[in-house]
Protein backbone atom coordinates (compact mmCIF):
# COMPACT_ATOMS: atom_id res chain seq x y z
CA UNK A 1 0.00 0.00 0.00
CA UNK A 2 1.14 3.60 -0.48
CA UNK A 3 1.82 6.27 2.06
CA UNK A 4 -1.25 8.50 1.82
CA UNK A 5 0.82 11.69 2.06
CA UNK A 6 3.25 10.72 -0.68
CA UNK A 7 2.67 11.47 -4.37
CA UNK A 8 4.08 8.48 -6.21
CA UNK A 9 3.28 6.26 -9.16
CA UNK A 10 5.00 3.24 -7.60
CA UNK A 11 2.06 1.45 -5.99
CA UNK A 12 2.72 -2.09 -4.80
CA UNK A 13 0.00 -4.59 -5.66
CA UNK A 14 -2.22 -2.06 -7.44
CA UNK A 15 -3.14 -4.70 -10.04
CA UNK A 16 -4.53 -7.03 -7.39
CA UNK A 17 -6.76 -4.48 -5.66
CA UNK A 18 -10.49 -4.09 -6.23
CA UNK A 19 -11.61 -1.11 -8.35
CA UNK A 20 -12.98 0.53 -5.18
CA UNK A 21 -9.63 0.29 -3.38
CA UNK A 22 -7.79 1.55 -6.46
CA UNK A 23 -10.12 4.56 -6.53
CA UNK A 24 -9.45 5.22 -2.84
CA UNK A 25 -5.70 5.35 -3.53
CA UNK A 26 -6.03 7.58 -6.62
CA UNK A 27 -8.46 9.86 -4.77
CA UNK A 28 -5.95 10.39 -2.01
CA UNK A 29 -2.92 10.79 -4.28
CA UNK A 30 -4.38 13.40 -6.65
CA UNK A 31 -7.08 14.87 -4.39
CA UNK A 32 -10.10 13.88 -6.44
CA UNK A 33 -13.44 15.14 -5.16
CA UNK A 34 -16.35 12.90 -4.20
CA UNK A 35 -18.15 14.09 -7.34
CA UNK A 36 -15.20 13.06 -9.53
CA UNK A 37 -15.08 9.67 -7.84
CA UNK A 38 -18.80 9.21 -8.49
CA UNK A 39 -18.22 10.00 -12.18
CA UNK A 40 -15.43 7.43 -12.37
CA UNK A 41 -17.71 4.79 -10.84
CA UNK A 42 -20.38 5.36 -13.50
CA UNK A 43 -20.11 3.45 -16.77
CA UNK A 44 -21.23 6.53 -18.67
CA UNK A 45 -20.10 9.84 -17.14
CA UNK A 46 -21.14 11.81 -20.23
CA UNK A 47 -24.85 12.60 -20.09
CA UNK A 48 -26.98 12.76 -23.22
CA UNK A 49 -27.18 16.56 -23.20
CA UNK A 50 -23.39 16.92 -23.07
CA UNK A 51 -22.99 14.29 -25.78
CA UNK A 52 -25.52 16.06 -28.00
CA UNK A 53 -23.32 19.18 -27.98
CA UNK A 54 -20.23 17.25 -29.08
CA UNK A 55 -21.35 15.48 -32.29
CA UNK A 56 -24.40 15.21 -34.54
CA UNK A 57 -27.32 12.74 -34.46
CA UNK A 58 -26.54 11.64 -30.89
CA UNK A 59 -28.43 8.61 -29.54
CA UNK A 60 -26.23 7.73 -26.57
CA UNK A 61 -22.66 7.14 -25.47
CA UNK A 62 -20.30 4.17 -25.66
CA UNK A 63 -18.07 3.87 -22.59
CA UNK A 64 -14.49 2.64 -22.95
CA UNK A 65 -12.64 1.08 -20.04
CA UNK A 66 -10.31 3.48 -18.23
CA UNK A 67 -7.27 2.15 -16.39
CA UNK A 68 -4.26 3.63 -14.60
CA UNK A 69 -0.71 2.73 -15.59
CA UNK A 70 1.55 2.93 -12.55
CA UNK A 71 5.31 3.21 -11.95
CA UNK A 72 6.00 6.00 -14.46
CA UNK A 73 8.95 8.19 -13.51
CA UNK A 74 9.43 10.87 -16.17
CA UNK A 75 12.11 13.55 -15.80
CA UNK A 76 12.35 12.55 -12.11
CA UNK A 77 8.63 13.19 -11.56
CA UNK A 78 6.05 10.50 -10.79
CA UNK A 79 3.01 10.23 -13.05
CA UNK A 80 -0.13 8.14 -12.82
CA UNK A 81 -1.20 7.53 -16.43
CA UNK A 82 -4.91 7.30 -17.35
CA UNK A 83 -5.37 4.99 -20.36
CA UNK A 84 -8.69 4.50 -22.19
CA UNK A 85 -8.53 1.25 -24.14
CA UNK A 86 -10.53 -1.95 -24.64
CA UNK A 87 -7.55 -4.26 -25.27
CA UNK A 88 -6.42 -6.47 -22.38
CA UNK A 89 -2.86 -6.48 -21.01
CA UNK A 90 -1.92 -3.05 -22.42
CA UNK A 91 -2.17 -1.13 -19.12
CA UNK A 92 -0.38 -3.88 -17.20
CA UNK A 93 2.36 -4.04 -19.84
CA UNK A 94 2.98 -0.29 -19.71
CA UNK A 95 3.11 -0.38 -15.91
CA UNK A 96 5.60 -3.27 -15.96
CA UNK A 97 7.89 -1.54 -18.48
CA UNK A 98 7.80 1.66 -16.41
CA UNK A 99 8.76 -0.35 -13.33
CA UNK A 100 11.75 -1.83 -15.17
CA UNK A 101 12.86 1.64 -16.30
CA UNK A 102 12.90 3.07 -12.75
CA UNK A 103 16.19 1.43 -11.75
CA UNK A 104 17.99 3.49 -14.39
CA UNK A 105 16.17 6.73 -13.64
CA UNK A 106 12.95 6.20 -15.56
CA UNK A 107 12.14 8.12 -18.74
CA UNK A 108 13.82 11.30 -19.90
CA UNK A 109 11.85 13.44 -22.32
CA UNK A 110 11.98 16.65 -24.33
CA UNK A 111 9.88 18.34 -26.98
CA UNK A 112 9.85 21.10 -29.55
CA UNK A 113 7.57 24.12 -29.41
CA UNK A 114 3.87 23.31 -30.08
CA UNK A 115 3.97 24.38 -33.72
CA UNK A 116 1.23 23.27 -36.14
CA UNK A 117 1.27 23.74 -39.91
CA UNK A 118 -1.55 25.35 -41.88
CA UNK A 119 -1.51 24.75 -45.64
CA UNK A 120 -2.94 27.03 -48.33
CA UNK A 121 -3.19 25.43 -51.78
CA UNK A 122 -2.85 27.74 -54.82
CA UNK A 123 -3.65 26.52 -58.34
CA UNK A 124 -3.76 28.06 -61.82
CA UNK A 125 -0.60 30.04 -61.11
CA UNK A 126 1.05 31.40 -64.31
CA UNK A 127 4.60 31.29 -62.91
CA UNK A 128 4.70 29.02 -59.83
CA UNK A 129 8.35 29.60 -58.85
CA UNK A 130 8.03 33.34 -59.32
CA UNK A 131 4.79 33.27 -57.30
CA UNK A 132 6.57 31.42 -54.51
CA UNK A 133 9.13 34.24 -54.30
CA UNK A 134 6.34 36.83 -54.22
CA UNK A 135 4.70 35.04 -51.29
CA UNK A 136 7.97 34.98 -49.35
CA UNK A 137 8.50 38.70 -50.05
CA UNK A 138 5.25 39.56 -48.21
CA UNK A 139 5.81 37.10 -45.39
CA UNK A 140 5.47 39.70 -42.63
CA UNK A 141 2.19 41.01 -44.03
CA UNK A 142 0.75 37.47 -44.13
CA UNK A 143 1.87 36.68 -40.58
CA UNK A 144 0.39 39.92 -39.25
CA UNK A 145 -2.93 39.14 -40.92
CA UNK A 146 -2.90 35.65 -39.46
CA UNK A 147 -2.21 36.92 -35.94
CA UNK A 148 -5.05 39.43 -36.13
CA UNK A 149 -7.39 36.41 -36.02
CA UNK A 150 -6.40 35.26 -32.54
CA UNK A 151 -5.11 38.04 -30.25
CA UNK A 152 -5.62 35.83 -27.17
CA UNK A 153 -3.26 33.18 -28.54
CA UNK A 154 -0.74 35.87 -29.44
CA UNK A 155 -0.98 37.38 -25.94
CA UNK A 156 0.02 34.00 -24.48
CA UNK A 157 3.17 33.87 -26.63
CA UNK A 158 1.66 31.86 -29.46
CA UNK A 159 0.45 32.73 -32.94
CA UNK A 160 1.82 32.55 -36.47
CA UNK A 161 5.61 32.50 -36.21
CA UNK A 162 6.89 31.69 -39.68
CA UNK A 163 5.91 31.04 -43.26
CA UNK A 164 7.28 28.87 -46.04
CA UNK A 165 6.24 28.06 -49.59
CA UNK A 166 6.90 25.27 -52.07
CA UNK A 167 6.00 24.29 -55.62
CA UNK A 168 4.44 20.86 -56.12
CA UNK A 169 4.13 19.08 -59.45
CA UNK A 170 0.87 17.10 -59.27
CA UNK A 171 -1.42 15.16 -61.60
CA UNK A 172 -3.55 18.33 -61.74
CA UNK A 173 -0.59 20.49 -62.69
CA UNK A 174 1.83 22.66 -60.69
CA UNK A 175 0.61 24.11 -57.39
CA UNK A 176 2.06 26.59 -54.95
CA UNK A 177 1.62 25.44 -51.35
CA UNK A 178 1.99 28.11 -48.69
CA UNK A 179 2.51 26.93 -45.12
CA UNK A 180 2.05 29.03 -42.00
CA UNK A 181 3.70 27.76 -38.82
CA UNK A 182 1.55 28.50 -35.79
CA UNK A 183 2.54 28.16 -32.15
CA UNK A 184 -0.66 26.81 -30.58
CA UNK A 185 0.52 26.88 -26.96
CA UNK A 186 -1.78 24.60 -24.91
CA UNK A 187 -4.34 23.98 -27.67
CA UNK A 188 -4.23 21.27 -30.29
CA UNK A 189 -4.76 24.19 -32.66
CA UNK A 190 -6.98 23.03 -35.51
CA UNK A 191 -9.53 25.83 -35.16
CA UNK A 192 -6.94 28.58 -34.76
CA UNK A 193 -4.80 27.37 -37.66
CA UNK A 194 -7.74 26.88 -40.02
CA UNK A 195 -9.08 30.36 -39.20
CA UNK A 196 -5.68 31.90 -39.92
CA UNK A 197 -5.34 29.99 -43.20
CA UNK A 198 -8.75 31.28 -44.30
CA UNK A 199 -7.83 34.85 -43.40
CA UNK A 200 -4.56 35.00 -45.35
CA UNK A 201 -5.93 33.35 -48.50
CA UNK A 202 -6.93 36.66 -50.22
CA UNK A 203 -3.41 38.08 -49.78
CA UNK A 204 -1.91 34.92 -51.25
CA UNK A 205 -4.29 35.01 -54.21
CA UNK A 206 -3.39 38.65 -54.79
CA UNK A 207 0.39 38.11 -54.93
CA UNK A 208 0.38 34.77 -56.78
CA UNK A 209 -2.33 35.66 -59.34
CA UNK A 210 -3.66 32.15 -58.76
CA UNK A 211 -6.72 30.65 -57.12
CA UNK A 212 -6.76 29.32 -53.54
CA UNK A 213 -8.60 26.09 -52.84
CA UNK A 214 -7.74 24.21 -49.65
CA UNK A 215 -6.96 26.16 -46.47
CA UNK A 216 -6.45 23.61 -43.70
CA UNK A 217 -4.21 22.29 -40.92
CA UNK A 218 -1.84 19.38 -41.58
CA UNK A 219 -1.89 16.45 -39.18
CA UNK A 220 1.72 15.64 -40.03
CA UNK A 221 3.03 17.76 -37.16
CA UNK A 222 6.74 17.55 -37.92
CA UNK A 223 7.36 20.78 -36.01
CA UNK A 224 5.60 19.48 -32.87
CA UNK A 225 7.71 16.52 -31.77
CA UNK A 226 7.95 14.73 -28.45
CA UNK A 227 10.93 12.58 -27.57
CA UNK A 228 11.62 10.05 -24.82
CA UNK A 229 14.56 7.89 -23.81
CA UNK A 230 14.95 5.10 -21.25
CA UNK A 231 17.58 2.56 -20.24
CA UNK A 232 16.50 -0.95 -19.26
CA UNK A 233 19.05 -3.07 -17.43
CA UNK A 234 19.76 -6.57 -18.64
CA UNK A 235 18.91 -7.83 -15.13
CA UNK A 236 15.45 -6.24 -15.20
CA UNK A 237 14.74 -7.56 -18.70
CA UNK A 238 15.79 -11.12 -17.96
CA UNK A 239 19.33 -11.33 -19.29
CA UNK A 240 21.43 -10.81 -22.38
CA UNK A 241 19.48 -13.34 -24.41
CA UNK A 242 16.30 -11.31 -23.98
CA UNK A 243 18.10 -8.15 -25.12
CA UNK A 244 19.38 -10.03 -28.17
CA UNK A 245 15.83 -11.14 -28.95
CA UNK A 246 14.51 -7.59 -28.62
CA UNK A 247 17.21 -6.24 -30.93
CA UNK A 248 16.47 -8.96 -33.48
CA UNK A 249 12.75 -8.11 -33.35
CA UNK A 250 13.58 -4.43 -33.84
CA UNK A 251 15.87 -5.24 -36.78
CA UNK A 252 13.00 -7.20 -38.36
CA UNK A 253 10.65 -4.19 -38.00
CA UNK A 254 13.28 -1.85 -39.41
CA UNK A 255 13.70 -4.02 -42.50
CA UNK A 256 10.10 -5.07 -43.23
CA UNK A 257 6.97 -2.84 -43.38
CA UNK A 258 4.67 -5.81 -42.67
CA UNK A 259 6.38 -6.36 -39.33
CA UNK A 260 6.80 -2.63 -38.76
CA UNK A 261 3.05 -1.99 -39.00
CA UNK A 262 2.48 -4.24 -35.99
CA UNK A 263 5.56 -2.84 -34.20
CA UNK A 264 4.15 0.70 -34.51
CA UNK A 265 0.64 -0.47 -33.66
CA UNK A 266 1.99 -1.63 -30.31
CA UNK A 267 3.46 1.82 -29.72
CA UNK A 268 0.11 3.40 -30.60
CA UNK A 269 -1.64 1.10 -28.09
CA UNK A 270 -0.05 3.26 -25.41
CA UNK A 271 -0.16 6.59 -27.20
CA UNK A 272 -3.77 6.38 -28.37
CA UNK A 273 -4.99 5.23 -24.96
CA UNK A 274 -3.64 8.37 -23.29
CA UNK A 275 -4.78 10.62 -26.13
CA UNK A 276 -8.31 9.22 -25.83
CA UNK A 277 -8.35 9.42 -22.04
CA UNK A 278 -7.45 13.12 -22.15
CA UNK A 279 -10.13 13.96 -24.72
CA UNK A 280 -7.74 14.58 -27.60
CA UNK A 281 -8.04 13.66 -31.28
CA UNK A 282 -6.88 10.05 -31.66
CA UNK A 283 -7.23 10.09 -35.46
CA UNK A 284 -5.02 13.18 -35.81
CA UNK A 285 -2.29 11.69 -33.64
CA UNK A 286 -2.52 8.25 -35.30
CA UNK A 287 -2.31 9.63 -38.86
CA UNK A 288 0.53 11.97 -37.91
CA UNK A 289 2.52 9.19 -36.27
CA UNK A 290 2.21 6.76 -39.18
CA UNK A 291 2.95 9.48 -41.75
CA UNK A 292 6.02 10.45 -39.72
CA UNK A 293 7.14 6.81 -39.74
CA UNK A 294 7.08 6.96 -43.55
CA UNK A 295 8.74 10.39 -43.93
CA UNK A 296 11.96 8.93 -45.42
CA UNK A 297 10.08 7.10 -48.18
CA UNK A 298 10.25 3.84 -46.24
CA UNK A 299 7.86 2.93 -43.41
CA UNK A 300 10.07 2.51 -40.34
CA UNK A 301 9.67 2.13 -36.56
CA UNK A 302 8.88 5.17 -34.43
CA UNK A 303 11.32 3.80 -31.84
CA UNK A 304 15.00 2.90 -31.92
CA UNK A 305 16.65 0.19 -29.81
CA UNK A 306 20.34 -0.42 -29.15
CA UNK A 307 22.72 -1.84 -26.56
CA UNK A 308 25.02 0.48 -24.64
CA UNK A 309 28.57 -0.12 -23.38
CA UNK A 310 27.27 -1.68 -20.17
CA UNK A 311 25.22 -4.22 -22.08
CA UNK A 312 21.90 -2.59 -21.15
CA UNK A 313 19.09 -1.82 -23.58
CA UNK A 314 18.53 1.79 -24.63
CA UNK A 315 15.24 2.81 -26.22
CA UNK A 316 14.30 6.12 -27.79
CA UNK A 317 11.20 7.46 -29.50
CA UNK A 318 10.48 10.59 -31.54
CA UNK A 319 6.89 11.16 -32.56
CA UNK A 320 4.63 14.07 -33.55
CA UNK A 321 2.05 14.59 -30.81
CA UNK A 322 -0.60 17.21 -31.57
CA UNK A 323 -2.52 17.34 -28.30
CA UNK A 324 -4.01 20.11 -26.20
CA UNK A 325 -5.41 20.93 -22.78
CA UNK A 326 -7.78 23.70 -23.90
CA UNK A 327 -10.59 23.51 -26.42
CA UNK A 328 -12.31 20.44 -27.84
CA UNK A 329 -13.37 17.45 -25.76
CA UNK A 330 -10.46 18.01 -23.35
CA UNK A 331 -12.26 21.11 -22.12
CA UNK A 332 -15.83 19.75 -21.92
CA UNK A 333 -15.73 15.99 -21.34
CA UNK A 334 -15.92 15.34 -17.58
CA UNK A 335 -13.81 12.17 -17.77
CA UNK A 336 -11.12 13.93 -19.80
CA UNK A 337 -10.93 16.63 -17.14
CA UNK A 338 -10.47 13.99 -14.45
CA UNK A 339 -7.80 12.21 -16.50
CA UNK A 340 -5.87 15.46 -16.90
CA UNK A 341 -6.15 16.08 -13.15
CA UNK A 342 -4.82 12.58 -12.41
CA UNK A 343 -1.86 13.21 -14.71
CA UNK A 344 -1.12 16.50 -12.95
CA UNK A 345 0.14 18.09 -16.15
CA UNK A 346 0.22 21.86 -16.72
CA UNK A 347 1.04 22.28 -20.42
CA UNK A 348 0.37 20.61 -23.77
CA UNK A 349 4.09 19.96 -24.40
CA UNK A 350 4.29 18.16 -21.04
CA UNK A 351 1.32 16.00 -22.07
CA UNK A 352 3.05 15.23 -25.36
CA UNK A 353 6.21 14.13 -23.56
CA UNK A 354 4.25 11.87 -21.20
CA UNK A 355 2.51 10.32 -24.21
CA UNK A 356 5.87 9.67 -25.91
CA UNK A 357 7.17 7.95 -22.75
CA UNK A 358 4.09 5.72 -22.63
CA UNK A 359 4.58 4.81 -26.31
CA UNK A 360 8.18 3.80 -25.62
CA UNK A 361 7.16 1.75 -22.58
CA UNK A 362 4.45 -0.01 -24.55
CA UNK A 363 6.87 -0.91 -27.33
CA UNK A 364 9.38 -2.34 -24.87
CA UNK A 365 6.66 -4.49 -23.34
CA UNK A 366 5.61 -5.89 -26.71
CA UNK A 367 9.19 -6.58 -27.84
CA UNK A 368 10.06 -8.26 -24.56
CA UNK A 369 6.94 -10.41 -24.72
CA UNK A 370 7.86 -11.49 -28.25
CA UNK A 371 11.46 -12.19 -27.28
CA UNK A 372 10.94 -13.81 -23.89
CA UNK A 373 7.38 -14.79 -23.10
CA UNK A 374 5.26 -15.01 -26.23
CA UNK A 375 2.80 -12.23 -26.98
CA UNK A 376 -0.24 -14.39 -26.31
CA UNK A 377 0.41 -15.17 -22.65
CA UNK A 378 -0.86 -11.96 -21.09
CA UNK A 379 -3.67 -11.60 -23.60
CA UNK A 380 -4.85 -15.15 -23.05
CA UNK A 381 -5.04 -14.85 -19.27
CA UNK A 382 -7.35 -11.86 -19.50
CA UNK A 383 -9.28 -13.33 -22.39
CA UNK A 384 -9.83 -16.50 -20.35
CA UNK A 385 -11.26 -14.47 -17.48
CA UNK A 386 -13.66 -12.76 -19.89
CA UNK A 387 -14.78 -16.15 -21.24
CA UNK A 388 -15.26 -17.45 -17.68
CA UNK A 389 -17.48 -14.46 -16.87
CA UNK A 390 -19.44 -15.02 -20.09
CA UNK A 391 -20.10 -18.60 -18.95
CA UNK A 392 -21.60 -17.27 -15.72
CA UNK A 393 -18.68 -17.66 -13.31
CA UNK A 394 -18.09 -14.97 -10.69
CA UNK A 395 -15.26 -13.83 -8.42
CA UNK A 396 -12.66 -16.44 -7.47
CA UNK A 397 -14.65 -19.07 -9.34
CA UNK A 398 -13.98 -17.17 -12.59
CA UNK A 399 -10.27 -16.92 -11.75
CA UNK A 400 -10.01 -20.68 -11.17
CA UNK A 401 -11.81 -21.50 -14.42
CA UNK A 402 -9.61 -19.04 -16.32
CA UNK A 403 -6.49 -20.62 -14.81
CA UNK A 404 -7.61 -24.10 -15.86
CA UNK A 405 -8.46 -22.99 -19.41
CA UNK A 406 -5.04 -21.34 -19.85
CA UNK A 407 -3.27 -24.39 -18.41
CA UNK A 408 -5.05 -26.75 -20.78
CA UNK A 409 -4.89 -24.26 -23.66
CA UNK A 410 -8.65 -24.59 -24.23
CA UNK A 411 -10.02 -21.05 -23.93
CA UNK A 412 -13.56 -21.63 -25.18
CA UNK A 413 -17.02 -20.83 -23.87
CA UNK A 414 -18.15 -24.48 -23.99
CA UNK A 415 -15.15 -25.60 -21.90
CA UNK A 416 -15.77 -22.77 -19.41
CA UNK A 417 -19.40 -23.86 -19.06
CA UNK A 418 -18.27 -27.46 -18.56
CA UNK A 419 -15.84 -26.43 -15.81
CA UNK A 420 -18.51 -24.30 -14.15
CA UNK A 421 -20.85 -27.29 -14.01
CA UNK A 422 -18.11 -29.38 -12.42
CA UNK A 423 -17.53 -26.74 -9.73
CA UNK A 424 -21.24 -26.40 -8.97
Amino acid sequence: MVNKMQKTSKITGFYNLSPEKRLDIIKDLVKLTDKEIDLLKKTGALNIEQANRMIENVIGTMPVTLGIATNFLINKKDYLIPMAIEEPSVVAAASNSAKMARSKGGFFTSSTEPIMIGQIQVVEVPDPFGARMEVLSVKQRILEKANEQDPVLVSKGGGAKDLRAKVLNTIAGPMVIVEILVDCRDAMGANAVNTMAEAVAPIIEEVTKGRVYLRIISNLATERLARAKAIFSKEALGGEEVIEGILNAYAFALADPYRCATHNKGIMNGITAVVLATGNDTRAVESGAHAYAARTGNYIPLTSWEKNGDGNLVGTIEVPVAVGLVGGAAAVHPMAKIAIKILGIKTAPELGEVIAAVGLAQNLAALRALAAEGIQSGHMKLHARNIAHMAGAKGKQADKIAERMVKEKKIRIDFAEELLKEMN
